[in-house]
Protein backbone atom coordinates (compact mmCIF):
# COMPACT_ATOMS: atom_id res chain seq x y z
CA UNK A 1 0.00 0.00 0.00
CA UNK A 2 2.31 2.72 -1.22
CA UNK A 3 -0.34 5.04 -2.64
CA UNK A 4 -1.64 7.72 -0.27
CA UNK A 5 -4.98 7.11 1.37
CA UNK A 6 -7.46 9.60 -0.06
CA UNK A 7 -9.45 11.47 2.58
CA UNK A 8 -11.98 14.26 2.27
CA UNK A 9 -12.10 17.03 4.83
CA UNK A 10 -13.78 20.42 4.63
CA UNK A 11 -11.11 22.89 3.59
CA UNK A 12 -13.05 25.93 2.38
CA UNK A 13 -11.85 27.96 5.38
CA UNK A 14 -8.98 27.43 7.83
CA UNK A 15 -10.34 25.46 10.78
CA UNK A 16 -8.26 23.16 12.95
CA UNK A 17 -11.13 20.76 13.62
CA UNK A 18 -11.26 19.78 9.97
CA UNK A 19 -7.51 19.91 9.43
CA UNK A 20 -6.69 17.37 12.16
CA UNK A 21 -8.55 14.68 10.21
CA UNK A 22 -5.50 14.07 8.05
CA UNK A 23 -3.10 13.64 10.99
CA UNK A 24 -5.44 11.28 12.82
CA UNK A 25 -6.24 9.07 9.84
CA UNK A 26 -2.52 8.90 9.02
CA UNK A 27 -1.76 7.81 12.59
CA UNK A 28 -4.46 5.16 12.70
CA UNK A 29 -3.82 3.77 9.22
CA UNK A 30 -0.05 4.04 9.21
CA UNK A 31 -0.25 5.46 5.71
CA UNK A 32 0.34 8.75 3.99
CA UNK A 33 -2.93 10.64 3.62
CA UNK A 34 -3.88 13.12 0.91
CA UNK A 35 -6.96 15.27 0.40
CA UNK A 36 -9.30 13.88 -2.22
CA UNK A 37 -12.44 14.97 -4.00
CA UNK A 38 -15.57 13.60 -2.32
CA UNK A 39 -16.41 11.32 -5.23
CA UNK A 40 -12.94 9.76 -5.30
CA UNK A 41 -11.90 9.26 -1.68
CA UNK A 42 -11.27 6.13 0.34
CA UNK A 43 -12.46 7.62 3.64
CA UNK A 44 -14.69 10.29 5.14
CA UNK A 45 -13.80 10.98 8.76
CA UNK A 46 -13.91 14.16 10.87
CA UNK A 47 -16.58 16.69 10.14
CA UNK A 48 -20.31 17.37 10.01
CA UNK A 49 -20.11 16.40 6.37
CA UNK A 50 -22.76 13.72 5.90
CA UNK A 51 -24.44 15.96 3.32
CA UNK A 52 -21.20 15.82 1.31
CA UNK A 53 -21.04 12.04 1.67
CA UNK A 54 -24.59 11.78 0.36
CA UNK A 55 -24.13 14.25 -2.48
CA UNK A 56 -21.10 12.40 -3.82
CA UNK A 57 -22.41 8.85 -3.38
CA UNK A 58 -26.03 8.79 -4.51
CA UNK A 59 -24.92 6.62 -7.42
CA UNK A 60 -22.48 3.68 -7.23
CA UNK A 61 -18.93 4.34 -8.32
CA UNK A 62 -17.92 2.98 -11.69
CA UNK A 63 -15.17 0.88 -10.12
CA UNK A 64 -17.54 -0.59 -7.55
CA UNK A 65 -15.56 0.66 -4.55
CA UNK A 66 -17.35 2.00 -1.51
CA UNK A 67 -15.80 4.78 0.57
CA UNK A 68 -15.64 4.26 4.32
CA UNK A 69 -17.55 6.58 6.65
CA UNK A 70 -15.63 6.60 9.95
CA UNK A 71 -16.83 8.81 12.80
CA UNK A 72 -18.56 11.34 10.57
CA UNK A 73 -21.50 13.44 11.77
CA UNK A 74 -24.10 15.79 10.36
CA UNK A 75 -25.46 19.30 10.77
CA UNK A 76 -29.04 18.26 10.06
CA UNK A 77 -30.91 15.19 8.78
CA UNK A 78 -30.01 13.98 5.31
CA UNK A 79 -31.78 11.63 2.94
CA UNK A 80 -30.56 8.05 3.10
CA UNK A 81 -30.49 7.27 -0.61
CA UNK A 82 -26.69 6.91 -0.58
CA UNK A 83 -26.18 4.31 2.14
CA UNK A 84 -25.91 1.28 -0.13
CA UNK A 85 -22.97 2.97 -1.85
CA UNK A 86 -20.84 3.56 1.27
CA UNK A 87 -19.40 1.45 4.09
CA UNK A 88 -20.49 2.96 7.42
CA UNK A 89 -17.86 1.81 9.92
CA UNK A 90 -18.71 4.20 12.77
CA UNK A 91 -20.66 7.40 13.36
CA UNK A 92 -20.11 10.39 15.61
CA UNK A 93 -23.08 9.56 17.80
CA UNK A 94 -26.44 7.83 18.20
CA UNK A 95 -28.41 10.73 16.75
CA UNK A 96 -26.61 10.27 13.43
CA UNK A 97 -27.24 6.54 13.71
CA UNK A 98 -30.95 7.04 14.31
CA UNK A 99 -31.39 9.63 11.56
CA UNK A 100 -29.68 7.37 9.03
CA UNK A 101 -31.55 4.27 10.18
CA UNK A 102 -28.40 2.16 10.40
CA UNK A 103 -26.70 0.17 13.14
CA UNK A 104 -23.06 0.79 14.06
CA UNK A 105 -20.84 -0.98 16.63
CA UNK A 106 -20.14 2.17 18.63
CA UNK A 107 -19.77 5.93 18.46
CA UNK A 108 -17.01 8.49 18.43
CA UNK A 109 -15.56 11.49 16.66
CA UNK A 110 -12.04 10.72 15.37
CA UNK A 111 -10.87 13.96 16.97
CA UNK A 112 -10.84 12.01 20.23
CA UNK A 113 -7.70 10.28 18.97
CA UNK A 114 -5.68 13.49 18.91
CA UNK A 115 -3.99 12.32 22.11
CA UNK A 116 -2.55 9.44 20.05
CA UNK A 117 -1.04 11.87 17.55
CA UNK A 118 0.80 14.18 19.96
CA UNK A 119 1.98 14.12 23.55
CA UNK A 120 0.14 16.25 26.07
CA UNK A 121 2.01 19.41 27.10
CA UNK A 122 2.26 20.50 30.73
CA UNK A 123 -0.97 21.95 32.08
CA UNK A 124 -1.11 25.65 32.86
CA UNK A 125 -3.49 27.64 35.04
CA UNK A 126 -5.40 29.24 32.22
CA UNK A 127 -8.84 28.93 30.70
CA UNK A 128 -8.98 28.55 26.95
CA UNK A 129 -11.73 30.50 25.18
CA UNK A 130 -12.43 29.04 21.74
CA UNK A 131 -14.91 30.80 19.46
CA UNK A 132 -16.16 29.03 16.36
CA UNK A 133 -14.49 30.54 13.30
CA UNK A 134 -17.76 32.26 12.40
CA UNK A 135 -17.62 34.18 15.70
CA UNK A 136 -14.00 35.28 15.62
CA UNK A 137 -14.79 38.81 14.48
CA UNK A 138 -17.10 39.43 17.42
CA UNK A 139 -15.27 42.07 19.54
CA UNK A 140 -16.91 40.73 22.71
CA UNK A 141 -14.45 37.83 22.79
CA UNK A 142 -11.34 40.01 22.76
CA UNK A 143 -12.88 42.41 25.25
CA UNK A 144 -13.56 39.54 27.63
CA UNK A 145 -10.00 38.23 27.36
CA UNK A 146 -8.59 41.72 27.93
CA UNK A 147 -10.67 42.08 31.09
CA UNK A 148 -9.81 38.64 32.51
CA UNK A 149 -6.11 37.67 32.26
CA UNK A 150 -6.85 34.04 33.17
CA UNK A 151 -8.50 33.67 29.76
CA UNK A 152 -6.57 32.81 26.61
CA UNK A 153 -8.21 33.30 23.23
CA UNK A 154 -7.50 30.29 21.01
CA UNK A 155 -7.89 30.95 17.28
CA UNK A 156 -9.22 27.88 15.43
CA UNK A 157 -7.67 29.19 12.20
CA UNK A 158 -4.16 28.58 13.52
CA UNK A 159 -1.90 25.67 12.63
CA UNK A 160 -3.87 22.61 13.64
CA UNK A 161 -1.35 20.86 15.88
CA UNK A 162 -0.48 24.10 17.64
CA UNK A 163 -4.15 24.77 18.34
CA UNK A 164 -4.40 21.29 19.84
CA UNK A 165 -1.34 21.94 22.02
CA UNK A 166 -2.90 25.14 23.30
CA UNK A 167 -6.10 23.29 24.18
CA UNK A 168 -4.28 20.40 25.86
CA UNK A 169 -2.30 22.83 28.05
CA UNK A 170 -5.40 24.50 29.51
CA UNK A 171 -6.87 23.88 32.94
CA UNK A 172 -10.34 24.30 31.42
CA UNK A 173 -11.74 25.10 27.99
CA UNK A 174 -14.87 27.08 27.07
CA UNK A 175 -15.74 26.51 23.43
CA UNK A 176 -18.42 27.10 20.81
CA UNK A 177 -16.29 25.03 18.43
CA UNK A 178 -17.27 21.36 18.62
CA UNK A 179 -13.72 20.20 18.11
CA UNK A 180 -12.54 22.53 20.83
CA UNK A 181 -14.61 20.36 23.19
CA UNK A 182 -13.59 17.10 21.51
CA UNK A 183 -9.85 17.76 21.60
CA UNK A 184 -10.19 18.86 25.22
CA UNK A 185 -11.93 15.54 25.94
CA UNK A 186 -9.14 13.69 24.13
CA UNK A 187 -6.59 15.08 26.60
CA UNK A 188 -8.87 14.94 29.64
CA UNK A 189 -9.23 18.72 29.89
CA UNK A 190 -12.53 19.77 31.53
CA UNK A 191 -14.63 21.88 29.21
CA UNK A 192 -17.80 23.93 28.91
CA UNK A 193 -20.07 24.37 25.91
CA UNK A 194 -20.39 28.01 24.86
CA UNK A 195 -23.50 29.10 22.99
CA UNK A 196 -22.88 28.44 19.26
CA UNK A 197 -25.78 30.60 18.11
CA UNK A 198 -25.24 31.93 14.62
CA UNK A 199 -22.58 29.47 13.47
CA UNK A 200 -25.03 27.25 11.53
CA UNK A 201 -28.74 27.12 10.88
CA UNK A 202 -29.05 24.20 13.34
CA UNK A 203 -25.89 24.22 15.46
CA UNK A 204 -27.02 22.11 18.42
CA UNK A 205 -27.46 18.74 16.69
CA UNK A 206 -23.76 18.01 16.22
CA UNK A 207 -22.95 18.86 19.85
CA UNK A 208 -25.75 16.70 21.24
CA UNK A 209 -24.87 13.83 18.90
CA UNK A 210 -21.24 13.82 20.01
CA UNK A 211 -22.10 14.17 23.70
CA UNK A 212 -24.54 11.26 23.57
CA UNK A 213 -21.83 9.16 21.95
CA UNK A 214 -19.46 9.61 24.90
CA UNK A 215 -22.29 9.42 27.45
CA UNK A 216 -21.86 13.03 28.46
CA UNK A 217 -24.78 14.82 30.08
CA UNK A 218 -24.52 18.10 28.18
CA UNK A 219 -26.38 21.02 29.81
CA UNK A 220 -27.52 24.08 27.92
CA UNK A 221 -24.62 26.11 26.54
CA UNK A 222 -23.43 29.07 28.59
CA UNK A 223 -23.74 32.62 27.33
CA UNK A 224 -20.60 34.66 26.76
CA UNK A 225 -21.92 37.43 28.99
CA UNK A 226 -22.35 35.00 31.89
CA UNK A 227 -18.79 33.68 31.70
CA UNK A 228 -17.08 36.25 33.99
CA UNK A 229 -19.21 35.15 36.92
CA UNK A 230 -18.36 31.49 36.29
CA UNK A 231 -14.58 31.66 35.94
CA UNK A 232 -13.73 30.91 39.56
CA UNK A 233 -16.04 27.88 39.66
CA UNK A 234 -15.07 26.10 36.43
CA UNK A 235 -13.93 22.53 37.23
CA UNK A 236 -10.34 21.44 36.65
CA UNK A 237 -10.48 17.80 37.76
CA UNK A 238 -11.11 14.54 35.94
CA UNK A 239 -13.87 14.28 33.35
CA UNK A 240 -16.98 12.69 34.89
CA UNK A 241 -17.62 10.93 31.58
CA UNK A 242 -14.01 9.76 31.10
CA UNK A 243 -15.16 6.14 30.74
CA UNK A 244 -17.33 7.13 27.77
CA UNK A 245 -14.43 8.94 26.13
CA UNK A 246 -12.18 5.91 26.62
CA UNK A 247 -14.82 3.60 25.18
CA UNK A 248 -15.25 5.80 22.11
CA UNK A 249 -11.49 5.87 21.57
CA UNK A 250 -11.49 2.08 21.60
CA UNK A 251 -14.46 1.90 19.25
CA UNK A 252 -12.73 4.23 16.81
CA UNK A 253 -9.57 2.15 16.75
CA UNK A 254 -11.45 -1.14 16.44
CA UNK A 255 -13.72 0.05 13.64
CA UNK A 256 -11.12 1.48 11.28
CA UNK A 257 -11.02 -1.02 8.38
CA UNK A 258 -7.97 -3.29 8.36
CA UNK A 259 -7.98 -3.22 4.56
CA UNK A 260 -7.02 0.47 4.64
CA UNK A 261 -4.12 0.04 7.05
CA UNK A 262 -0.42 -0.43 6.56
CA UNK A 263 0.23 -3.57 8.61
CA UNK A 264 3.63 -2.37 9.79
CA UNK A 265 2.76 1.15 10.89
CA UNK A 266 -0.89 1.27 11.92
CA UNK A 267 -2.24 2.07 15.37
CA UNK A 268 -4.16 -0.73 17.06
Amino acid sequence: MNAPLKLYWWAAKPNFGDAISRAIVARVSGREVAWGKPGQVDVFAIGSIMHVVRRSNRAPRADGRKPVVWGTGMLKPVQTDFLENVDVALLRGPISESLLGVSVPGYGDPGLLMSEVMDAPARQDRIGLIPHYAQLQDPAFRALVAAHPVLELIDVRGEALEVCRQIAACAHVVSSSLHGLIVADSFGVPNTWLNPEGIHASPALKFLDYAAGVERALPRPVELGDLPGMLAQLPTGALPYAAGVARSKGDLLQSFPAALKSVEESLE
